[in-house]
């Protein structure tokens, strides 16, 4: 009896053994035991839920972006945009970078001779102040600088001749394109190199109120018709104003390009003398008024 309860056991078991074998093969898992079959997938509950791949998960991350997410696209935005603006400024702030080095040494030189000249300007201002302060002979010192003021204010102002190292500038038109604009130019190159006295053509005294005109073949300034070929008289160091004249994409390279197609010629000399004089319109509403405090 005994053994044939344990022979009915053990074909029970290898029965239910087979079930199982016969549900795996048909698709039905073990721990189904109604035998409802697969998933219309092909899953089985609970074990083989797909999961998302890496591009799935970041679609989701960029429909769903979560707040930090958020967070740190803004703070990636700002910084971006801070990267651009510190490129651009910094491109724009360097005008020279792609000056030839011809071109920097001169700028550099023009810095020098200005540099000197300001100190020297200093230094004479000091020693005035000095000689003023010490009370030996105060009012000569004051009137002989009141004098040399007088005399420095009358040549800026046109007033009174004047003479100096320098250059002659001539410039040959052929074709009649310099224009008042060409001269106003060649002007105001000279005077960002230091100039301290201009003449055209020996006629017409260039002064802060100067003007320039022209009707296409004439040219006229400060209401006196000058001819071509023109000659600009210009008092200061030499060095500096034919260098400022030759600088690249200056007055010279604007007359002999193709646009104008005229000749510039430089010349350096010790002594250039400016004899014509600016003869300055009465003021018709400005008067002279008492000045205020000196300013510390």
């Amino acid at each position: 009896m005994a053994e044939r309860r344990a022979g009915s056991r053990r074909l029970a078991a290898l029965a239910r053994s087979r079930d199982r074998l016969t549900g795996d093969e048909n698709g039905t898992p073990p721990d189904d035991p109604e035998g409802t079959g697969p998933d219309p997938a092909g899953r089985r509950p609970g074990r083989d839920a797909p999961r998302p791949g890496v591009w799935g998960r970041i679609g989701q991350a960029a429909l769903h972006p979560g707040r930090s997410q958020v967070v740190a696209a803004v703070v990636l935005c700002l910084l971006g945009m801070a990267g651009v603006v510190q490129i651009r400024s910094n491109d724009s702030g360097d005008a020279y970078r792609n000056s030839r080095r011809e071109d920097l040494v001169q700028i550099l030189d023009g810095l020098g001779v200005e540099s000197r000249r300001l100190e020297a300007e200093v230094a004479e201002l000091q020693g005035t102040k000095a000689r003023l302060e010490s009370g030996a002979d105060s009012q000569r010192v004051a009137r002989e600088d009141a004098q040399q003021r007088v005399d420095e204010l009358a040549i800026l102002a046109g007033t009174a001749p004047a003479r100096g190292p320098g250059i002659r500038m001539r410039i040959s038109d052929p074709q009649d394109e310099v224009d008042a604009d060409v001269v106003l130019d060649a002007v105001e190159e000279m005077r960002d190199a230091g100039a301290e006295v201009i003449e055209i053509n020996g006629q017409a005294r260039v002064v802060a109120s100067t003007w320039f005109g022209d009707d296409g073949t004439t040219l006229v300034v400060d209401g006196i018709t000058v001819a071509r070929p023109l000659t600009i008289s210009v008092i200061g160091d030499p060095h500096s104003l034919e260098e400022a004249a030759r600088f690249r994409g200056g007055i010279v390279s604007e007359i002999t390009g193709p646009k104008i197609g005229g000749d510039v010629q430089i010349d350096q000399s010790d002594d250039v003398v400016v004899t014509s004089l600016h003869v300055p319109p009465a003021s018709q509403y400005a008067r002279p008024a008492t000045s205020g405090p000196t300013p510390r």
